[in-house]
């Protein structure tokens, strides 16, 4: 007796364990967690997609017949280059930086067009497309000189592009911007070339000045040779012969500072003694 009261107890308790255990299993697959920052989808098997989201927190479920698909609704980066061409036929690289989001209200849409994976389907290919179709209406200096204006342009368009897929982008920006060989290349000849002209304009303005200095002074000499001219006309040869003593009374001072010379007072000569004092002393000064 005592054998089988403890067989069946040990049914019994056998029995009740696995109830129990069936019982959580249910249980378990009838409960999902939303954790913070997501959202959730249900898909019914006769019903398809149903239209209303799920928010935060614990939720019940038919098991088998429901199953959630869970969206991750924070704002994420993502981050893409494109090499488009400029309206002057210029290729340029640029690197596109978006802050993206779904729209929480149309996440049963977003599921049943594109899936959990809808910002890596969609944000490449439109960012490719608008950064393509903004960078071919400007030159490629332009997009230096301009670029506040084409980062604009370029955030507006990607803006509503992606509402078209129920995408909420909170910021657009270039982070990147570079030019091909070929237009550096260019960049530099431009450069120098600009230098070149540069120079040019000063060698011509130089030469011009030049010129009217020339000019200038062949004026200034005409008028004082005429000045002469009528002088001489008017006075004889006086004139001249008053140039003359000015001319050597200016050069006999000249010669009396100079500690170099000796006179000779009974002639007519000057004597240039270069050697200094000892060479003055060899010389033997004959008088007429």
């Amino acid at each position: 007796m005592s054998n089988q009261a403890a067989m069946s107890f040990l049914t019994n308790l056998a029995r009740a364990a696995f109830g129990l255990g069936a019982g959580v299993t249910i249980v378990n697959s009838a409960l999902y967690t939303v954790d913070g920052g997501q959202r959730a989808v249900l898909f019914d098997r006769f019903r398809g997609v149903i239209d209303d989201t799920v928010g935060e927190g614990t939720h019940f479920l038919v098991p088998w017949l429901q199953k959630p698909y869970i969206f991750d609704i924070r704002t994420k980066p993502h981050t893409f280059s494109s090499i488009s061409g400029t309206k002057d036929l210029q290729m340029v690289n640029l690197t596109l930086r978006v802050l993206s989001r779904p729209e929480v209200n149309r996440l049963p849409q977003i599921f049943k067009t594109l899936g959990l994976e809808y910002d890596e389907k969609v944000l490449p290919s439109i960012g490719n497309e608008v950064l393509k179709a903004v960078v071919a209406q400007f030159n490629a200096d332009q997009l230096l000189t301009e670029r506040p204006h084409v980062s604009a342009l370029v955030r507006e368009s990607l803006i509503r592009r992606a509402r078209d897929f129920n995408i909420v982008l909170d910021d657009v920006a270039i982070t990147h911007l570079s030019y091909g060989a070929e237009f550096s290349r260019a960049v530099e000849q431009k450069q120098v070339a600009q230098q070149e002209a540069e120079r040019s304009k000063f060698v011509v303005a130089k030469a011009e000045q030049e010129r009217r200095a020339a000019i200038i002074r062949a004026q200034g000499e005409s008028e004082a040779a005429k000045l002469i001219s009528e002088a001489t006309a008017t006075a004889g040869n006086d004139l001249i012969e008053l140039r003359r003593i000015e001319a050597s009374r200016e050069i006999a001072g000249t010669l009396a500072k100079s500690p170099n010379v000796n006179y000779l007072p009974k002639g007519n000569s000057v004597l240039f003694g270069l050697g200094g004092r000892s060479s003055r002393s060899s010389i033997n000064m004959i008088g007429s």
